[in-house]
């Protein structure tokens, strides 16, 4: 069902790009050769950048730094960065590399190339950074991770025990603490990696004292240091409210003040605060991360407690309830988050966003179909019609309640035996959480600790000789029947298994929030199609003479478009290497409109082979032919097509 509303939300049109910037356009433009030596580079984003103190690095054809000005905002724009070059550039390519940091606090990165009067024979080797240290960007994300397992255990299980009210508390206190310092820790960590990770350099600078100050003058610093002080004022409530046999109403609300503040350190730095309709997108965001957190947090809650305790029918009514809410707030906020993202149908499968997002959806449905065989499980050993769950319901929450071994999945209804007068199968709301709970007389779960049962009813019993007897013992714990072990433990199984697919949901969260919008990519191409940005195109051409003598030719067709295209073509050999030939010759042919062929015309120019006067009249596959003579008796022809557009 949400792929579908998905897709119809997609077919309903595009608009505005969404978050994450993205290059539109360079001057000069990527692979242009420009005659006079340029004053400034200017770019420019699809979304307001922030600049770091070494944003540009310009390489000459040696390879060597450029010196240039200073980076700023060009005219004030927020999405047009610039700097200014030397008077004089020499003859030659020249490397951009370029480093900002996009609204939505990722930074982003890339390099082109320009010519001064006419290309190199080689090109600059890019700086390391430019495109970000491997072992940074690992690390952050394993804290990001972090920070989302951690919120998920805190809220989730702060959750369960305020709304669902188990008896017994203490089994949850190790999901509450490891929760909190796993987010605290994460928080922390984050904090001082964020300065190298938007550098791009190594984690050796994570206490460089620029970097720090860098990241507490920005958004993404600031959020993280509101995440500690809402996490402190948290763990003082906790700590009040563990003092309590039940949560108080101003604790109640006070807790959930706390978890949607924490919901909004990251609405506040990540996609949703940058890009079109930022207001319902943060709204969207909290709700849709609190929803997470409720369902994927509750669920590690009650494994723990059939692990640990016994768990009465009516704390897995309330769970059933709660899970069923937080489901349907997901799949609302889940479509819109979806459609903003994406932004066109094929943007679903055309871009890494969508393909991240679809295998997201599919490790959902996975988590569902686990919660369709609980409800299965559940059925084989429920046998009693459902009208009788109003009145089981009314009598389990008027008496004290009792233990009882409980499994919940995601999808169903709950059964819950409600004791000697028979079971009950309770609705498990629009989540389809299953749940099942054994009868009264049952025992815990293996090395459950939970309370004991309620004593049996009843008063004094007659004697034969009219005497009043003393009060009977409480009944005797039946022990579980093979039968009823065996779905126990396949239930509980089941939801272990859940909880191990909602960590790769986490998981694939937190690589979504990395990873450019499809919406914003789509724009960005279109800027650069609507801006004649040049898209060179670049073809290997394999070949093999015989005797050893075999290599790849790479050729470039700069812009790759119709009309007049620069030719520059580099022989290597079987080792990688440049090598030298007598002689290269490239022709183009398009069968489709008998055309050609047409000789590029290559001539030497010291290193690799070179036209400046191609031209292609119309678009479509050309056939691409070249002639590599590797002695002077000795050549071989290959042919690759090439697809040249308007």
């Amino acid at each position: 069902m949400l792929l579908g509303t998905v897709l119809v939300l997609l077919l309903l049109g595009g608009g505005p790009a969404s978050a994450h910037a993205a290059l539109s356009g360079t001057d000069p433009a990527d692979g242009s050769v420009v005659k006079a030596s340029p004053r400034a580079i200017t770019l420019t984003f699809t979304e307001s950048v922030g600049l770091l103190d070494d944003s540009f690095r310009v390489l000459d054809p040696d390879n060597q730094r450029v010196r240039t000005g200073k980076a700023e905002h060009a005219e004030g724009r927020a999405d047009t960065v610039s700097v200014a070059l030397p008077e004089k550039l020499d003859t030659g390519t020249f490397t951009v590399a370029w480093r900002v940091v996009s609204e939505d606090s990722h930074p982003v990165s890339g390099a082109f190339t320009f010519s001064v009067g006419e290309p190199s024979a080689t090109r600059a080797v890019l700086p390391s950074g430019a495109d970000g240290n491997p072992v940074t960007d690992g690390l952050y994300n394993i804290g990001r991770d972090l920070a989302y397992i951690g919120a998920a255990l805190l809220i989730g299980a702060a959750a369960f025990v305020a709304l669902c009210r188990p008896p017994d508390r203490r089994p949850l206190r190790a999901l509450l603490l490891g929760g909190g310092w796993a987010l605290a820790g994460s928080t922390v960590f984050l904090f001082f990696l964020r300065g190298p990770y938007e550098a791009g350099t190594g984690p050796a600078g994570m206490f460089d004292p620029s970097g720090l100050t860098r990241t507490l003058s920005g958004r993404p610093g600031l959020a993280l240091v509101a995440r500690l002080v809402l996490l402190a004022a948290a763990a003082v409530l906790l700590l009040r409210q563990s003092r309590r046999e039940t949560p108080s109403r101003a604790g109640l609300a006070t807790g959930a003040v706390l978890a949607v503040g924490l919901a909004l350190t990251w609405a506040g730095a990540e996609h949703a605060s940058a890009g079109i309709q930022v207001p319902a997108a943060m709204t969207s965001s909290v709700l849709h991360l609190l929803a997470m957190a409720v369902w994927m947090g509750g669920l590690p809650a009650l494994l723990l407690l059939l692990h640990r305790a016994s768990v009465p029918s009516a704390v897995v009514i309330r769970f059933s309830r709660l899970a069923g809410a937080s489901v349907a707030v997901l799949v609302a906020t889940g479509v819109y988050q979806s459609w903003r993202g994406l932004g066109s149908w094929s943007a679903l499968t055309d871009t890494t966003y969508g393909r991240l997002l679809l295998a997201k959806l599919a490790a959902v449905a996975v988590l569902l179909a686990a919660g369709a065989l609980s409800r299965r499980t559940v059925r084989r050993g429920t046998a009693v019609p459902a009208t009788t769950a109003p009145a089981a319901e009314a009598r389990e929450e008027s008496r004290v309640p009792e233990p009882a071994g409980v499994v919940a999945g995601v999808s169903g209804s709950a059964s819950v035996p409600t004791g000697a007068s028979g079971s009950a199968s309770v609705p498990a709301g629009a989540s389809g959480t299953s749940e099942t709970a054994s009868a009264p007389g049952a025992d815990p779960a293996p090395g459950g600790d939970g309370p004991a049962a309620d004593p049996a009813e009843g008063g004094s019993a007659a004697r034969g000789d009219g005497g009043s007897a003393p009060a009977a013992p409480a009944p005797r714990r039946r022990p579980l029947s093979p039968a009823e072990d065996s779905r126990r433990r396949a239930l509980r199984r089941s939801v272990l298994f859940e909880v191990a697919v909602s960590v790769v949901v986490l998981l694939l969260t937190t690589i979504l929030t990395g990873t450019l919008p499809g919406r914003a990519a789509a724009e960005a191409a279109a800027a650069e199609q609507s801006a004649g940005l040049p898209v060179a195109s670049v073809t290997i051409i394999p070949f093999d003479a015989g005797l050893g003598m075999r290599g790849k030719v790479q050729v470039t067709l700069d812009p790759g478009r119709v009309g007049d295209n620069i030719v520059q073509a580099v022989v290597y050999g079987p080792d990688g290497g440049f090598v030298s030939i007598p002689e290269l010759r490239l022709s183009f042919t398009l069968p489709s409109q008998d055309i050609g062929p047409l000789d590029a015309k290559l001539t030497d120019r010291g290193g690799y082979w070179a036209s400046d006067g191609l031209s292609l009249p119309i678009p479509g596959t050309w056939e691409m032919k070249a002639t590599v003579r590797v002695t002077d008796t000795d050549q071989v022809s290959e042919t690759k097509p090439v697809e040249i557009v308007r």
